[in-house]
């Protein structure tokens, strides 16, 4: 009986199933079939040799990264990433389109968001190239702002000190009108009968953002804190190469840029892949971990 109704199915929405043979080709191609390739973790991975010439070693490179004394720095310099990015990154959306959502002048609204949405668009070279622009250190405006106010002589570009700063303002400048979207999408869904029940019971703006407008959308939020748990060690390799210098390399190297620097200029390939994968399980172990959490606690999760 099982069969019989698939296969009534399967010519019912055959033109369904035709449309969504394609999506079905690319992720075999391109995502799940050079899987196979995290194999050369365990091996030491030769070209000439090939996936199933090269010799198997087990388990050696994960003891040669968490025996190498760049382990710890790499990690904590991520970690700390990991952390200013949960801290800033994340809320800074949820807090626009909160404050966008209060705007009740429409023009003013569109204009604002349009603004904030348009450089998700420019790559991370673009942005870099701005970056170099402003905080140069003889001529950029910003750096000679700042050492005119404060009679000083500020590095931007070159102090370990200014490295996290500069990539979180980047972060914010480039993603906050994208994650302001999705919020913004969530916003949209809320009953506008909830803001009239606690407006007749007394409730200012505040006190309808707070109790209204925040719980309306805590599954987005609880969704996208599990996204972000997921990619915590992707610190982004872009942006982080593109800012990082021999002055500033002890603060700016992270997993993404150790893994080219060993990978690609180096060619440890098999160090490298165990590296990658070593994230990768983490990040798995991430978003099961956020996601146990979310539904522990009652709220929508992943899976």
């Amino acid at each position: 009986m099982g069969k019989v109704r698939l296969r009534t199915r399967l010519v019912r929405y055959r033109w369904l199933f035709v449309l969504l043979l394609p999506g079905l080709a690319y992720f075999a191609i391109f995502r799940y079939a050079p899987m196979y390739g995290v194999t050369i973790a365990f091996q030491d991975y030769l070209p000439f040799l090939g996936f199933s010439g090269s010799p198997w070693v087990g388990w050696k490179h994960f003891e040669n990264l968490f025996s190498s004394p760049d382990f710890p720095r790499v990690l904590t310099n991520t970690l700390i990433l990991a952390l200013l990015n949960a801290v800033f990154v994340f809320p800074a959306p949820i807090v626009v389109a909160l404050l966008l959502n209060e705007l009740r002048l429409s023009v003013l609204k569109r204009a604002i968001q349009s603004a904030i949405y348009i450089p998700h668009f420019l790559s991370w070279t673009i942005v870099a190239a701005l970056t170099y622009l402003l905080f140069a250190l003889d001529t950029g405006p910003i750096t000679q702002l700042m050492n005119g106010l404060f009679n000083a002589r500020f590095d931007f570009l070159a102090d370990p000190d200014w490295f996290r700063p500069l990539v979180i303002a980047q972060t914010l400048w480039k993603s906050v009108g994208w994650g302001t979207i999705i919020y913004l999408a969530a916003l949209a869904g809320v009953d506008p009968n909830l803001y009239e029940a606690a407006r007749i019971d007394g409730a200012n703006r505040w006190r309808q953002m707070w109790h209204v407008t925040l719980p309306t959308i805590r599954s987005t939020i609880v969704v996208m804190a599990i996204l972000l748990a997921g990619n915590l060690l992707d610190t982004g390799f872009e942006q982080i190469y593109l800012l990082t210098n021999s002055l500033n390399r002890s603060v700016a190297e992270v997993f993404d840029t150790y893994v080219y620097f060993l990978g690609i200029t180096q060619g440890a390939y098999s160090y490298s892949t165990a590296v990658g994968l070593f994230k990768a399980v983490v990040g798995i172990i991430l978003i099961y971990g956020v996601n146990w959490l979310a539904r522990r606690f009652h709220h929508t999760g992943l899976f």
